[in-house]
């Protein structure tokens, strides 16, 4: 016998239809629950570890000081991770500190001996590592006819620049003079900037100056090797390191300027204090990462007072290093920071908050979705016993002389919602509902029938 192919397909679209798995009532159902859980990572994401700032206040110091310059080869190394640092100059060392403080800036460069631990933990600062040994140069005027100045006793009367206030060089400088016996006011203590100064010095108006700097600042290469400036030498440099524990005697080697023309001509010993990276606590800790992974490459080679790899280092710091300079120093560079740009390391790295998030979301969440999935489906049969009410209401209410024409207009009612019916189209597994719906039009259809005396022929149904 021939069946035609296309009433066929019809037939079978349609039990095919019927027997699928709603995904479209799925999807809404966990919609809710989804941006619910998506809603609260996002808070988590950005309030519980915020992602990094994009522009940080590096403090440095004088111009033409070797902070400065230092703080140049910082905004370079941040800027190839997307990374601004604003450079914040100051007079040096001591009003870094004070900016620290006051939240002027988030990281500065701090000379040691600057603080002691118990203040840097009072005021929420923390330390990146030491950088390198920043000596204390005391220049002077070498009179003709006279002996070089060896004593710093003999700096009686003299005019001496300690540097600007908020510079790291005069407090120190005065701790040196007071282990001497040099009292305040026997020397006279000018407090001009490095760079005037050094041209008070060259032309004769001041006796010395003071610096405390790494070797390559530009006024210190110059001092050097200018005719007639004499570089004090601390030769009781080890007892100034044993009184004052944030000092280390350093020495610098003969010949180490120019080996041509051999200057220096002999050995200096030098005291120095070590120059730091100091932080806010509140530093985003994949900002300290950056800093210190900068420090590394700009610090770690040899230089004029140190040794290859000896800086930057936790140690020579007074301040408590941060957690994450620590787990630098001892493990190197996040492992992701090997093989992914910066800001997609710290992407991945703080996913465990959201991973977080999502363990305890989901599995309470997950609940709620199988009854609205369920409430869904079942509600597309439940809703037309309302209409199924109205139906049987209509009727009740009839007057005996109006009865028959309700009936009528009724049953064509009840015609249209079961055509409607048959058009519902929901999984296998909830289709017991469906049947029980078209069961009680029937029973409905059969009440008007028996009320209007005549039976009705029963509409065409659409087969499932």
């Amino acid at each position: 016998m021939y069946v035609p192919m296309k009433p066929m397909r019809q037939h079978m679209t349609k039990i095919l239809k019927f027997t699928q798995f709603s995904f479209r009532d799925l999807a809404v159902a966990a919609a809710p629950t989804i941006l619910a859980i998506v809603g609260i990572c996002l808070i988590a994401y950005f309030l519980v570890d915020p992602a990094p700032p994009r522009t940080v206040r590096l403090g440095t110091g004088q111009e033409n000081s070797a902070y400065a310059e230092l703080g140049k080869k910082y905004a370079t190394a941040l800027a190839k991770h997307g990374v601004k640092a604003e450079l914040v100059p100051s007079a040096g060392s001591s009003e870094n500190l004070r900016s620290l403080k006051e939240g002027k800036v988030d990281i500065a460069f701090v000379q040691s001996g600057s603080t002691n631990e118990e203040a840097a933990e009072r005021e929420g600062l923390q330390s990146l590592g030491s950088l390198f040994t920043e000596p204390l140069w005391l220049f002077l005027r070498q009179p003709k006819g006279k002996k070089p100045i060896t004593q710093l006793t003999e700096l009686r009367g003299m005019k001496i620049n300690y540097g600007p206030k908020g510079a790291g060089s005069p407090r120190l400088f005065r701790q040196v003079l007071e282990l001497n016996g040099v009292e305040k006011g026997e020397v006279e203590r000018l407090s001009l900037a490095n760079t005037p100064a050094t041209v008070e010095l060259l032309e004769g108006r001041i006796d010395g100056l003071v610096f405390t700097s790494a070797p390559e600042a530009p006024l210190i290469q110059m001092l050097l090797q200018t005719p007639g400036i004499q570089l004090f030498d601390f030769n009781q440099a080890e007892a100034y390191a044993r009184k004052l524990p944030f000092l280390t005697h350093v020495v610098l080697p003969q010949g180490i300027v120019d080996l041509g023309q051999n200057i220096p001509a002999v050995d200096y010993n030098l005291i120095a204090p070590t120059a730091t990276l100091v932080a806010r606590e509140d530093l985003h800790p994949a900002l300290v990462d950056l800093f210190v992974q900068a420090a590394a490459s700009i610090h770690s080679g040899a230089g004029w007072f140190q040794q290859q790899g000896q800086f930057p280092s936790a140690k020579y710091t007074e301040i408590p290093v941060a957690q994450a300079a620590v787990k630098f120093y001892k493990d190197g560079p996040p492992f992701l920071q090997h093989y992914m740009t910066f800001w997609l390391a710290n992407f991945f790295d703080r996913m465990w908050v959201l991973v977080l998030g999502l363990g305890a979301l989901i599995l309470p969440l997950s609940k709620v979705v199988p009854p609205i999935y369920v409430w869904r489906i079942r509600s597309r049969v439940y809703r037309w016993y309302g209409q199924l009410r109205t139906v049987e209401q209509a009727i009740d209410d009839a007057t005996p002389e109006r009865l028959q024409e309700i009936c009528s207009v009724q049953l064509k009612r009840l015609n249209e919602i079961e055509d409607k019916v048959n058009q519902i189209s929901i999984p296998l597994s909830f289709a017991d509902g469906l049947y029980g719906l078209r069961s009680h039009i029937n029973f409905v259809r059969q009440r008007i029938e028996t009320l209007m005396g005549t039976p009705a022929p029963a509409p065409e149904t659409v087969p499932v």
